[in-house]
């Protein structure tokens, strides 16, 4: 596509042409065709692994219809997931975790229920309801480059596993262990933490997400080596591994304009429509977020081949979506913002300033 300034790894001509013809900015743009064939891809690598997938990464209903065809079930954190996928997919296998689970969420129909604590457990046994249960676990690994570690209230230590295993009875039945320790690990990474939570003899692990996703290269996880190490450490042993942001981080783009451009104590400054009250990733992440200027030929204000911090319309210095990036920009260009597929909208302030929503885009299969 003539004119295109690229900051991050190049993206199908399809999302720019849709993002250039884009009636009103801010917007998000889903490519649903990039996320099935990643999907597709993602599943074929793991064989025999079950493929959950987390919805707290990104709940909207057209990407999960697409990840529906791939995953064998989807993890659930909330009464509000649940509900949101049961009514997409009635009759879907549903693991329900996250900690302080009410005694409404205990209630709630599962494939499995991920249990965080002792007493939650004796909660679960008082419905005397019938549960199929994983301990989440938390063990002392070292977990080394992660980009963060769920420690602290997450899962339980040893002592607390122990104090669960004599309360099962044959209504509520111990199914295996769930382990989500870290988050941003590559696949050898992942593996060494697999084959230690292996070690416990569980025939059921649950070894959670935390594939690694870069926003500056461009490089994927290795789904390829991450299948073939499991297939290596299974045994006939059931494994399940529920990613989220690996799975839709690639899929979604923020497609924004730019409404000023100016120099303060001698720094460019673009500022655009919206802010990180609609895109939260890069203030979360602490980086700088992949974009692609397409220009328009306007006639304001601009910068050519210099560092420039691209910011929202938000009053706090930390609405900042790229610091100092070499690039060239004008008013009246638009920027698409890449890797917006996950933990991107549905984790931002959306009210801060009552800004009015970006509109949502999905590009057809």
């Amino acid at each position: 596509m003539n004119g295109v300034l690229e900051r991050e790894p190049a993206r199908p001509d399809r999302v720019l042409e849709a993002a250039a013809r884009l009636p009103a900015l801010p917007a998000y743009l889903y490519d649903l065709p990039a996320l099935d064939e990643h999907a597709a891809s993602v599943r074929a690598a793991l064989g025999e692994v079950e493929l959950f997938y987390a919805v707290k990464a990104n709940p909207d209903a057209e990407l999960l219809r697409v990840l529906s065809a791939h995953v064998d079930g989807f993890e659930v954190s909330s009464a509000g997931e649940h509900a949101h996928v049961s009514a997409l997919f009635p009759g879907a296998r549903l693991a329900l975790g996250g900690p302080g689970k009410t005694d409404a969420e205990l209630r709630l129909p599962h494939h499995r229920l991920h249990v965080e604590s002792p007493y939650e457990l004796r909660r679960l046994l008082a419905t005397g309801l019938e549960a199929d249960v994983l301990l989440r676990a938390n063990p002392d690994l070292p977990v080394e480059g992660a980009a963060l570690t769920m420690s602290g209230p997450f899962g339980m230590d040893e002592a607390g596993l122990a104090e669960c295993l004599p309360l099962f009875t044959d209504r509520v039945r111990l199914r295996g262990l769930h382990a989500h320790l870290a988050s941003g690990l590559a696949a050898a990474q992942l593996l060494r933490l697999a084959e230690a939570l292996l070690e416990t003899g569980h025939p059921e692990v649950n070894l959670g997400g935390g594939m690694a996703v870069s926003y500056t290269s461009g490089e994927r996880f290795d789904w390829a080596a991450y299948g073939e190490g499991l297939a290596a450490l299974r045994a006939g042993r059931r494994l399940r591994v529920e990613p989220g942001r690996s799975l839709t981080a690639y899929c979604g783009h923020y497609v924004t304009e730019v409404v000023d451009v100016k120099r303060v104590r001698g720094r460019a400054y673009a500022i655009v429509l919206g802010g990180t009250h609609h895109l939260r990733t890069p203030v979360t992440k602490g980086h700088d977020q992949p974009f692609t200027i397409l220009p328009t030929g306007g006639r304001g204000p601009g910068v050519a081949d210099e560092p420039v911090t691209f910011v929202g319309q938000l009053c706090t210095p930390k609405d900042v979506f790229a610091r100092d990036v070499v690039t060239s920009v004008r008013v009246g260009d638009r920027v698409v913002f890449g890797m917006a597929g996950a933990y991107a909208w549905n984790i931002s302030h959306h009210d801060f300033l009552m800004h009015p929503e970006p509109a949502f885009h999905h590009l057809g299969l």
